[in-house]
C-alpha cells in the first residue's frame, strides 16, 4: 500500500526557506526503488517559528524502510559541524534531515537553526489526479 512519510521540522523564525533549500540538492532519494515524489512545504503565518513539512511518497512502507537503512541515506544525513575547538564533528540526522545522536549530535543540533521534528507515516487510502475520470 502506498504511503506518505511526513517530517514536520520546526526551525528558528526566518530560516525556513534556507532549510528548505537544502532539499533542492538531491541526496539520492529520487533514485531509491519505490520512491514516488518529495514535496517540501512551509506553513504560512506562524509568528514565532518557521515550520516545514517534508513529505515523501513511497510505493510501500518496505521501500521507505530500505531507504532509511541504505548507505545513501546515511551519507545524505550526516551533518558536518565545526566545534568550538575547531575540530570537525558529525551528527547523524533523521529520515528528513533532523539531527539525533549522542553528545556531539546534541551539540550540533543546539548550535543550528533546528528546533525539533516529528515524523509520521500515513497510508494513502484515496488519491485523485486533476482531469482523471472516475
Amino acid at each position: 500500500m502506498m504511503i506518505v512519510v511526513t517530517n514536520t521540522i520546526k526551525v528558528k523564525k526566518g530560516h525556513g526557506v534556507e532549510v528548505a533549500e537544502r532539499f533542492r540538492r538531491s541526496k539520492g532519494v529520487h533514485l531509491q526503488p519505490g520512491f514516488v515524489r518529495m514535496e517540501v512545504m512551509m506553513t504560512e503565518d506562524l509568528e514565532e517559528i518557521d515550520e516545514l513539512k517534508v513529505c515523501t511518497t513511497w510505493n510501500d512502507k518496505a521501500s521507505f524502510e530500505n531507504w532509511v537503512s541504505s548507505d545513501n541515506f546515511r551519507q545524505a544525513h550526516v551533518q558536518r559541524r565545526t566545534g568550538t575547538d575547531g575540530t570537525e564533528q558529525s551528527a547523524q540526522a533523521g529520515p528528513h534531515g533532523t539531527s539525533h545522536g549522542g553528545a556531539e549530535g546534541h551539540k550540533a543540533q543546539t548550535e543550528s537553526v533546528m528546533l525539533g521534528s516529528k515524523m509520521t507515516i500515513h497510508q494513502v487510502l484515496v488519491s485523485r489526479i486533476a482531469g482523471e475520470d472516475e
